[in-house]
Order: structure tokens, then sequence, then C-alpha cells
């Protein structure tokens, strides 16, 4: 399954009840009761992901996969578990170089631990910033559609009649003077 697939069945989990948060990332996680055995077809369809995936993560070394006597996967609740942690990885944009070192460091043991966290901060700094990218790009499209008359959304306020400018901004922005309209 491709990432934006998989990103849109991430938010339609979590809903439109309220900000993110720590329990929604659990939420997202919990397996339930996962049976002590599954095959590589039940795991990619309870993580919505092809088994073709599933082969590439464990080619790639991100998982080690016991075979049943007749060589066939089967994936035990731990593998699972890490599955969930690797798409939630991807899905934030983890290239899979450094998602192969964080797991090669998870799997060398406890003493990497620091190294652990400082690639888990820079991914978190990597994501901030995508975030203030994509916000930046979001008040550019919003300005030009308000521009072209178009409605920009209930959390986007028209400005102008009181402040002298002639634009539209996004709640907790500062006013700038607008731009001529391409």
């Amino acid at each position: 399954m491709a990432t934006d697939d998989l990103m849109t069945r991430a938010l339609g989990a979590l809903g439109d009840d309220g900000p993110l948060s720590v329990e929604a990332i659990h939420r997202l996680a919990d397996l339930g009761d996962l049976p002590e055995m599954m095959t590589i077809a039940e795991v990619a369809d309870l993580l919505d992901i092809s088994p073709h995936t599933l082969r590439y993560y464990e080619r790639a070394g991100l998982v080690e996969v016991a075979r049943d006597g007749n060589g066939h996967r089967v994936y035990d609740a731990e593998v699972v578990r890490r599955l969930v942690f690797l798409t939630r990885m991807r899905l934030s944009g983890m290239p899979m170089r450094d998602l192969q070192h964080y797991i090669s460091l998870v799997d060398s043991g406890a003493h990497t631990v620091p190294e652990r966290l400082d690639v888990l901060v820079e991914h978190r700094d990597t994501i901030r910033r995508r975030i203030r990218e994509l916000t930046l790009s979001l008040t550019a499209v919003e300005y030009k559609i308000a521009t072209y008359g178009g409605w920009t959304g209930p959390d986007v306020q028209a400005l102008g009649t009181t402040t002298g400018t002639d634009r539209t901004a996004l709640p907790d922005e500062p006013l700038r003077r607008a731009l001529p309209a391409e």
C-alpha cells in the first residue's frame, strides 16, 4: 500500500475528535489480542499494507520472521508490534536508511538508547520543519483562494475591512500587506 493510502487510513482511525495526543497514538497502535502466530496475509490485512511490503521490510533487515515447517512466514505479536512502529515511521517520512539504522540500534541492545534518542529527536525536528513548511504553503494557497473569491474554510478568517489590508489570514498569523494577485 502506498504511504498516502496508509496515512489516509491512519488519520481516519484518529477521527476528528480533538487534538492529537499520546492516547491517540496508543489507539493506533492498539492491536488488541493478537493470535499467537499470524500468516503474511493476516498481517498485511491487519496493517493494511501489502505482503510485498512485509517481505521488503524483512529483506531490508527491519524484521526477522520465523518460518513454519512448510517454509511459510509466521508472524508473532512482537514482530507485528515492530511492524506497526515501522509503518508509523514510514508515514512520518523517515527514510529507509534511517529506519534501518534505528532498528540496528534497537537490536544491539539497551546501551544504544542515547543514540536511538538522537535519531528520534532529529526525525522529530525534521517533521516539525516540514509542518512549518506545509503551513506556509497552506497559507499561500488560502491567500490565493481568497484572492479569487473562493471560500477558505472555517479555520481561516477574512481580514481587510478593519485592518486596511486586502487578504485572508490564518488565526494567530501576523498581519502583512497583501501581494498583488497573479
